[in-house]
C-alpha cells in the first residue's frame, strides 16, 4: 500500500496507449491510492469512459461543462483535493498545450489551473519521428523547465510499426515513478553502492554451500535509497528479484566476485551498505568435475573431504579504507543480538549496524531491525520490509555529514 490515502487525478490523452492505463489504473487502486479519472474527447476514440470508471471505482469527467461539479468548475474542484496529476499517455499535441499554457478542454484547464504545490507527472507516448521533431523537443524542455516531471518515454516496437523512443512506459515502471514522486528526496545527488542476497561457494561444477537469503531486504533498501533520489548501484547474489527501478545490479556470485565488484565499484559513492548474507568460508578444494559416490554403501561411504579457506571481508575492507564513504553493516544473528551486534559494529569499526535475527527473516516479507551505533541502539519494529528500508535510508540521511 505505497500510495495509502494518496488521491491521484489520471489524465488520458488521445493515444493506442491508453490501453496500458487500464492496467496502470488497477494497479494504483491496489497500491491504495484513490483515481480520478479524466479524459480528452481523443481518448475517448482509444478507450471507453465507461471502462475507466468500473476500474477507477469513480465518475470519469470529460467535460469542462459537467453539471455533475455544482459550480460546473470541474477544473478546480477536481485539482484542489489532489495530490497528483498524472498524463498518461501524454500526447504531442497535450505536450505543446503544456508548454504553452493553453486550456481549450477540461485537462488541460485543469494542469494550468492546479495548485502550484501539485506535481504534475506526464508520461509521453507519441511515434518515433514526432518525439524527435525539434518543435517536440522544445516543448519538452520547457516542460522540464517548469518542474513538469517526464515518465519516459521508453525506446522500442510502436503501434505503428516503427521502432524508436517514443513508446510510453509500462503500467509497472509508470507505478514506481509516480510511487518515487511521494517519497522526500533525502538522498538527492549521493550515490550508493550496497550488496544483496546470498553468496555460492562451489564443491564441484553442480554442487555449493549457500544461505537462506532471499534477497528482499537488501532489494528494498536498494529502491528505497534510489526513491529517495540517490544514484544506486546493487551488487547483487543469485535471487529471483527484478532489479529495482533505476538501480543498476551488477551480478556476483561468489564471496570473491562479489568482494571484487564493490571494490570495482567503490570510487565516487557516499554509502555503502553490506547487506548481502556473504558466506565467511570458501570450499579451498573444489572439484573441476563433479563429484561422484564411490559405490560403498553405509558407515563406509564417507563422502567427499572439503577444506576451506576464509573468504575476503568485504564490509572491513572498505571500512579499512582512508577515503572510505559512510559504512552500514548488517548482523544476521541466531541468538544474542544485542551483545553481538554491538560487538561486531566495534570489531568491523563502522558508524553503524543494524542487526536481526536472521532465521526469523530470510524469505519473509517482513522483518523487525535494530540499528546500533557510538550512541546505543534503536528498535525498529516487525513491519513490511520496504516500510523498513525507507527508515533505514530516512536514519542514514540524518547521520550523514552535511
Amino acid at each position: 500500500m505505497d500510495l495509502a490515502g494518496k488521491k491521484i487525478v489520471l489524465g488520458l490523452t488521445g493515444g493506442i496507449a491508453c490501453y496500458k492505463v487500464a492496467e496502470l489504473t488497477r494497479a494504483l487502486g491496489k497500491a491504495g491510492a484513490s483515481v480520478q479519472v479524466v479524459m480528452t474527447q481523443a481518448a475517448t476514440q482509444f478507450i471507453t469512459p465507461l471502462t475507466m470508471q468500473a476500474l477507477s471505482g469513480q465518475p470519469v469527467f470529460t467535460d469542462q461543462w459537467d453539471a455533475r461539479i455544482a459550480n460546473n468548475m470541474a477544473h478546480i474542484d477536481l485539482s484542489r483535493d489532489a495530490d497528483a496529476i498524472v498524463i498518461a499517455p501524454c500526447s504531442t499535441d497535450f505536450i505543446s498545450k503544456l508548454a504553452h499554457g493553453a486550456c481549450d478542454d477540461l485537462l488541460s484547464t485543469l494542469c494550468v489551473a492546479r495548485p502550484a504545490r501539485l506535481p504534475l507527472l506526464v508520461a509521453p507516448a507519441m511515434n518515433v519521428e514526432m518525439w524527435q521533431n525539434p518543435a517536440t523537443r522544445r516543448n519538452v524542455a520547457q516542460l522540464a523547465a517548469d518542474g513538469i516531471e517526464l515518465l519516459g518515454p521508453d525506446t522500442g516496437e510502436q503501434a505503428c510499426g516503427e521502432n524508436g523512443m517514443g513508446r510510453m512506459l509500462e503500467p509497472a515502471q509508470l507505478l514506481e515513478h509516480i510511487i518515487a514522486a511521494f517519497q522526500p528526496k533525502i538522498l538527492a545527488g549521493k550515490r550508493v553502492l550496497l550488496t544483496a542476497g546470498p553468496t555460492f561457494e562451489p564443491i564441484d561444477p553442480v554442487r555449493g554451500i549457500t544461505n537462506l537469503s532471499s534477497g528482499k531486504m537488501g532489494y528494498a533498501i536498494a529502491r528505497a535509497a534510489r526513491q529517495a533520489g540517490a544514484e544506486v548501484t546493487l551488487v547483487s547474489g543469485t535471487t529471483t528479484l527484478d532489479a529495482p527501478l533505476g538501480v543498476q545490479r551488477i551480478a556476483a556470485q561468489t564471496a570473491q566476485q562479489m568482494h571484487d565488484a564493490v571494490l570495482a565499484h567503490l570510487s565516487g559513492q557516499d554509502v555503502f551498505i553490506a547487506v548481502a548474507a556473504v558466506a565467511d568460508w570458501r570450499v579451498a578444494n573444489a572439484s573441476a568435475q563433479k563429484l561422484k559416490k564411490d559405490g560403498s554403501e553405509g558407515e563406509k561411504n564417507t563422502g567427499p573431504v572439503l577444506e576451506f579457506a576464509q573468504n575476503p571481508d568485504i564490509l572491513a575492507t572498505v571500512a579499512a579504507l582512508p577515503k572510505r564513504p559512510y559504512c552500514v553493516g548488517f548482523a544476521a544473528e541466531s541468538e544474542n543480538l544485542l551483545q553481538y551486534g554491538e560487538q561486531k559494529r566495534l570489531r568491523k569499526n563502522i558508524p553503524l549496524l543494524v542487526g536481526n535475527i536472521g532465521h526469523h527473516t530470510f524469505g519473509q516479507d517482513d522483518n523487525e531491525l535494530i540499528l546500533f551505533d557510538a550512541h546505543g541502539h534503536t528498535l525498529l519494529p516487525r513491519n513490511d520490509k520496504q516500510a523498513l528500508a525507507r527508515q533505514l535510508i530516512a536514519a542514514i540521511a540524518s547521520r550523514l555529514p552535511h
